[in-house]
Protein backbone atom coordinates (compact mmCIF):
# COMPACT_ATOMS: atom_id res chain seq x y z
CA UNK A 1 0.00 0.00 0.00
CA UNK A 2 2.94 2.40 0.77
CA UNK A 3 4.38 2.02 -3.14
CA UNK A 4 1.44 2.85 -4.39
CA UNK A 5 0.48 5.63 -2.29
CA UNK A 6 4.01 7.31 -3.43
CA UNK A 7 3.25 6.47 -6.68
CA UNK A 8 -0.11 8.62 -6.60
CA UNK A 9 1.62 11.10 -4.95
CA UNK A 10 3.79 11.84 -7.65
CA UNK A 11 1.01 11.36 -10.58
CA UNK A 12 -0.97 14.25 -8.73
CA UNK A 13 2.06 15.96 -8.19
CA UNK A 14 3.06 15.86 -11.86
CA UNK A 15 -0.11 15.68 -12.89
CA UNK A 16 1.05 13.25 -15.63
CA UNK A 17 1.18 9.15 -15.79
CA UNK A 18 4.30 9.47 -18.02
CA UNK A 19 5.98 11.69 -16.04
CA UNK A 20 5.42 10.11 -12.39
CA UNK A 21 6.66 6.56 -14.04
CA UNK A 22 10.34 8.69 -15.24
CA UNK A 23 10.50 10.07 -11.72
CA UNK A 24 9.92 7.03 -9.84
CA UNK A 25 11.94 4.55 -12.01
CA UNK A 26 8.68 2.61 -12.78
CA UNK A 27 6.86 1.74 -16.33
CA UNK A 28 3.76 3.40 -16.88
CA UNK A 29 1.25 0.37 -16.85
CA UNK A 30 3.00 -0.07 -12.88
CA UNK A 31 1.84 3.03 -12.37
CA UNK A 32 -1.76 2.51 -13.70
CA UNK A 33 -1.80 -0.61 -12.19
CA UNK A 34 -0.51 1.27 -8.37
CA UNK A 35 -3.88 3.39 -8.87
CA UNK A 36 -6.04 1.14 -10.14
CA UNK A 37 -5.46 -1.14 -6.74
CA UNK A 38 -5.74 2.00 -4.47
CA UNK A 39 -9.17 2.76 -6.51
CA UNK A 40 -10.57 -0.99 -5.62
CA UNK A 41 -9.15 -0.62 -2.13
CA UNK A 42 -11.15 3.16 -1.69
CA UNK A 43 -13.93 1.91 -3.67
CA UNK A 44 -13.71 5.35 -5.77
CA UNK A 45 -12.88 7.28 -8.32
CA UNK A 46 -9.32 9.22 -7.56
CA UNK A 47 -8.32 10.66 -11.22
CA UNK A 48 -10.51 10.88 -14.60
CA UNK A 49 -8.64 10.13 -17.33
CA UNK A 50 -9.25 11.73 -20.75
CA UNK A 51 -10.10 9.52 -23.99
CA UNK A 52 -6.78 10.20 -25.51
CA UNK A 53 -5.50 9.89 -22.10
CA UNK A 54 -3.38 13.19 -22.16
CA UNK A 55 -4.83 14.92 -19.15
CA UNK A 56 -6.24 13.96 -16.08
CA UNK A 57 -8.29 15.09 -13.61
CA UNK A 58 -8.40 15.01 -9.88
CA UNK A 59 -11.35 14.43 -8.31
CA UNK A 60 -12.40 15.59 -4.51
CA UNK A 61 -11.87 12.19 -3.54
CA UNK A 62 -8.14 11.85 -4.95
CA UNK A 63 -7.38 15.48 -3.62
CA UNK A 64 -8.43 14.02 -0.29
CA UNK A 65 -6.55 10.85 -0.39
CA UNK A 66 -3.60 13.27 -1.82
CA UNK A 67 -3.16 15.27 1.29
CA UNK A 68 -3.69 12.10 3.57
CA UNK A 69 -1.07 10.09 1.58
CA UNK A 70 1.77 13.21 2.58
CA UNK A 71 1.10 12.87 5.91
CA UNK A 72 0.87 9.07 5.69
CA UNK A 73 4.35 8.77 4.21
CA UNK A 74 5.91 11.73 6.64
CA UNK A 75 5.05 10.21 9.72
CA UNK A 76 5.85 6.43 8.10
CA UNK A 77 9.52 8.50 7.89
CA UNK A 78 9.37 9.81 10.93
CA UNK A 79 8.56 6.28 12.55
CA UNK A 80 11.47 5.08 10.91
CA UNK A 81 13.85 7.61 11.93
CA UNK A 82 13.00 7.27 15.91
CA UNK A 83 13.29 3.50 15.54
CA UNK A 84 16.99 4.09 14.04
CA UNK A 85 20.26 4.34 16.43
CA UNK A 86 21.09 8.08 15.68
CA UNK A 87 24.02 7.60 17.87
CA UNK A 88 25.58 5.26 15.47
CA UNK A 89 24.12 6.70 12.54
CA UNK A 90 21.63 9.14 10.40
CA UNK A 91 20.02 7.58 7.81
CA UNK A 92 17.61 8.66 5.52
CA UNK A 93 16.81 11.21 2.68
CA UNK A 94 16.51 14.86 3.04
CA UNK A 95 15.08 17.30 0.34
CA UNK A 96 16.29 20.88 1.09
CA UNK A 97 15.31 24.06 -0.84
CA UNK A 98 17.38 27.05 -1.58
CA UNK A 99 16.87 30.58 -3.01
CA UNK A 100 19.20 31.61 -5.78
CA UNK A 101 21.95 33.04 -3.34
CA UNK A 102 22.35 30.56 -1.09
CA UNK A 103 21.87 27.64 -3.59
CA UNK A 104 24.35 28.97 -5.46
CA UNK A 105 27.23 30.68 -3.50
CA UNK A 106 26.63 29.25 0.14
CA UNK A 107 25.21 26.11 -0.19
CA UNK A 108 27.84 24.11 -1.98
CA UNK A 109 30.76 24.34 0.70
CA UNK A 110 28.44 23.68 3.05
CA UNK A 111 27.16 20.27 1.75
CA UNK A 112 30.32 19.17 1.16
CA UNK A 113 31.40 19.61 5.06
CA UNK A 114 28.09 18.45 6.02
CA UNK A 115 28.07 15.14 3.62
CA UNK A 116 31.58 14.31 4.83
CA UNK A 117 30.23 14.14 8.40
CA UNK A 118 26.72 12.26 7.63
CA UNK A 119 27.54 10.13 4.03
CA UNK A 120 24.36 7.89 5.07
CA UNK A 121 22.02 10.86 4.25
CA UNK A 122 20.83 11.07 0.61
CA UNK A 123 20.27 14.60 -0.14
CA UNK A 124 18.19 16.56 -2.68
CA UNK A 125 18.38 19.75 -3.47
CA UNK A 126 16.20 22.39 -5.32
CA UNK A 127 17.22 26.19 -5.92
CA UNK A 128 14.25 28.49 -7.02
CA UNK A 129 13.72 32.07 -5.84
CA UNK A 130 12.55 32.30 -1.99
CA UNK A 131 8.32 33.07 -3.20
CA UNK A 132 8.82 29.39 -4.68
CA UNK A 133 10.66 27.97 -1.91
CA UNK A 134 8.39 28.91 0.74
CA UNK A 135 5.82 27.64 -1.22
CA UNK A 136 6.79 24.56 -1.69
CA UNK A 137 7.79 23.94 1.98
CA UNK A 138 4.60 24.67 3.03
CA UNK A 139 3.41 22.05 0.66
CA UNK A 140 5.37 19.58 2.04
CA UNK A 141 7.21 18.98 -0.94
CA UNK A 142 10.91 20.18 0.80
CA UNK A 143 11.63 19.01 4.34
CA UNK A 144 13.58 22.60 4.63
CA UNK A 145 14.19 25.82 2.59
CA UNK A 146 16.87 27.81 3.16
CA UNK A 147 15.67 31.37 1.50
CA UNK A 148 16.80 35.30 2.33
CA UNK A 149 14.09 37.99 2.11
CA UNK A 150 10.83 38.22 4.12
CA UNK A 151 9.62 34.82 5.40
CA UNK A 152 5.58 34.91 6.01
CA UNK A 153 6.69 33.95 10.05
CA UNK A 154 2.99 32.63 10.98
CA UNK A 155 3.59 29.71 8.43
CA UNK A 156 6.56 28.72 9.25
CA UNK A 157 9.18 27.22 12.00
CA UNK A 158 11.92 29.71 11.06
CA UNK A 159 15.80 30.99 12.61
CA UNK A 160 18.48 33.04 11.11
CA UNK A 161 21.80 30.96 10.64
CA UNK A 162 23.73 33.87 8.39
CA UNK A 163 24.11 37.38 7.94
CA UNK A 164 24.55 38.17 4.74
CA UNK A 165 26.30 41.78 3.51
CA UNK A 166 25.60 43.46 0.83
CA UNK A 167 26.92 46.10 -1.75
CA UNK A 168 26.51 48.65 -3.84
CA UNK A 169 27.67 47.33 -7.50
CA UNK A 170 28.74 49.75 -10.27
CA UNK A 171 30.92 48.57 -13.53
CA UNK A 172 34.13 48.88 -13.35
CA UNK A 173 35.56 52.57 -12.36
CA UNK A 174 32.34 54.35 -12.80
CA UNK A 175 33.18 57.81 -11.71
CA UNK A 176 30.64 57.27 -8.70
CA UNK A 177 32.80 53.99 -7.64
CA UNK A 178 35.46 56.49 -6.66
CA UNK A 179 33.63 59.37 -4.55
CA UNK A 180 32.05 58.92 -1.07
CA UNK A 181 28.01 57.60 -1.33
CA UNK A 182 25.60 60.05 -1.66
CA UNK A 183 22.11 59.22 -2.44
CA UNK A 184 21.36 62.00 -4.43
CA UNK A 185 24.15 60.80 -7.16
CA UNK A 186 22.17 57.70 -7.40
CA UNK A 187 18.84 59.61 -8.39
CA UNK A 188 17.76 59.21 -11.92
CA UNK A 189 20.23 56.02 -12.93
CA UNK A 190 19.04 52.67 -14.66
CA UNK A 191 19.34 49.50 -11.60
CA UNK A 192 19.35 46.15 -12.01
CA UNK A 193 17.12 43.98 -10.16
CA UNK A 194 16.17 40.04 -9.79
CA UNK A 195 12.65 39.26 -10.55
CA UNK A 196 9.30 39.61 -8.49
CA UNK A 197 9.73 37.08 -5.37
CA UNK A 198 13.55 37.01 -5.10
CA UNK A 199 15.11 37.98 -2.14
CA UNK A 200 17.47 40.14 -3.38
CA UNK A 201 15.30 41.94 -5.78
CA UNK A 202 13.44 42.58 -2.49
CA UNK A 203 16.45 44.05 -0.95
CA UNK A 204 16.53 46.43 -3.70
CA UNK A 205 13.67 47.79 -3.27
CA UNK A 206 14.47 48.35 0.53
CA UNK A 207 17.29 50.26 -0.30
CA UNK A 208 16.24 52.36 -3.03
CA UNK A 209 13.13 53.56 -0.65
CA UNK A 210 15.06 53.96 2.53
CA UNK A 211 17.58 56.21 0.63
CA UNK A 212 15.18 57.88 -0.90
CA UNK A 213 16.40 57.23 -4.47
CA UNK A 214 14.28 57.27 -7.41
CA UNK A 215 15.32 55.51 -9.74
CA UNK A 216 14.91 56.10 -13.65
CA UNK A 217 14.37 52.84 -14.89
CA UNK A 218 14.63 49.03 -13.26
CA UNK A 219 15.95 46.47 -15.40
CA UNK A 220 15.00 43.02 -14.26
CA UNK A 221 16.84 39.29 -14.50
CA UNK A 222 16.45 36.25 -13.60
CA UNK A 223 19.74 35.04 -12.04
CA UNK A 224 22.46 36.47 -9.98
CA UNK A 225 24.89 36.07 -12.99
CA UNK A 226 22.60 37.50 -15.19
CA UNK A 227 22.24 41.09 -12.83
CA UNK A 228 26.37 40.54 -12.16
CA UNK A 229 26.47 40.57 -16.35
CA UNK A 230 24.55 43.62 -16.70
CA UNK A 231 26.36 45.93 -14.62
CA UNK A 232 29.53 44.66 -15.75
CA UNK A 233 28.29 45.55 -19.19
CA UNK A 234 27.32 49.02 -18.61
CA UNK A 235 23.80 48.67 -17.74
CA UNK A 236 23.45 49.87 -14.49
CA UNK A 237 23.94 49.83 -10.64
CA UNK A 238 22.52 46.66 -7.99
CA UNK A 239 22.99 45.61 -4.43
CA UNK A 240 23.65 42.51 -3.92
CA UNK A 241 25.40 39.97 -2.06
CA UNK A 242 29.31 39.66 -1.71
CA UNK A 243 29.42 36.30 -2.40
CA UNK A 244 27.76 37.14 -5.99
CA UNK A 245 30.84 39.90 -6.55
CA UNK A 246 33.46 37.97 -5.10
CA UNK A 247 35.39 36.85 -7.91
CA UNK A 248 34.29 39.66 -10.33
CA UNK A 249 35.91 42.21 -7.69
CA UNK A 250 39.02 40.49 -8.11
CA UNK A 251 38.88 40.18 -12.04
CA UNK A 252 38.47 44.24 -11.89
CA UNK A 253 34.31 43.41 -13.93
CA UNK A 254 32.34 45.48 -11.53
CA UNK A 255 33.05 47.97 -8.69
CA UNK A 256 31.89 48.32 -4.84
CA UNK A 257 30.92 51.79 -3.69
CA UNK A 258 32.01 52.47 -0.03
CA UNK A 259 28.74 53.16 1.73
CA UNK A 260 29.70 53.79 4.95
CA UNK A 261 26.87 52.04 6.66
CA UNK A 262 26.35 48.49 6.42
CA UNK A 263 23.77 47.06 4.56
CA UNK A 264 22.96 43.15 5.77
CA UNK A 265 20.55 41.08 5.52
CA UNK A 266 19.93 37.60 7.08
CA UNK A 267 19.59 34.08 5.65
CA UNK A 268 17.09 32.09 7.51
CA UNK A 269 15.91 28.60 7.28
CA UNK A 270 12.19 27.56 7.50
CA UNK A 271 10.49 24.11 7.64
CA UNK A 272 6.66 23.05 8.31
CA UNK A 273 5.89 22.59 11.81
CA UNK A 274 4.98 19.26 11.13
CA UNK A 275 8.46 18.02 9.62
CA UNK A 276 10.09 19.77 12.86
CA UNK A 277 10.87 16.26 14.46
CA UNK A 278 12.39 15.08 11.96
CA UNK A 279 15.99 13.82 13.08
CA UNK A 280 17.59 14.88 9.66
CA UNK A 281 16.38 18.06 9.84
CA UNK A 282 17.83 18.86 13.06
CA UNK A 283 21.29 17.39 12.38
CA UNK A 284 21.01 19.66 9.32
CA UNK A 285 19.79 23.00 11.58
CA UNK A 286 22.72 22.09 14.02
CA UNK A 287 25.50 21.83 12.02
CA UNK A 288 24.20 24.45 9.82
CA UNK A 289 23.82 27.00 12.44
CA UNK A 290 27.82 26.11 13.93
CA UNK A 291 28.81 28.02 10.83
Amino acid sequence: MLEELKTFISVVYYKSFTMAAKEINLSQPSVSLHIKHLEEYFQTTLIKRSVKQKNIIITESGKLLYDRSKEIVRLLEETREELLDYSKVVKGHLKIGASFTIGEYFLPSFLGKFSKKYPNLDLSVTIENTQHICEKVKNLELDLGLVEGMVPSNSFIHDYFYKDTMVLALPYNHPLSKISFCPDNFQNLTWISREEGSGTGEYLHFFLSSNNIIPKNIMIFGSNYAVKEAVRNNLGATIISAFVLDNPIKNKEVSVVDTSKEYNRNFSYILSKENSSLKTIKVFIEMLKGQ
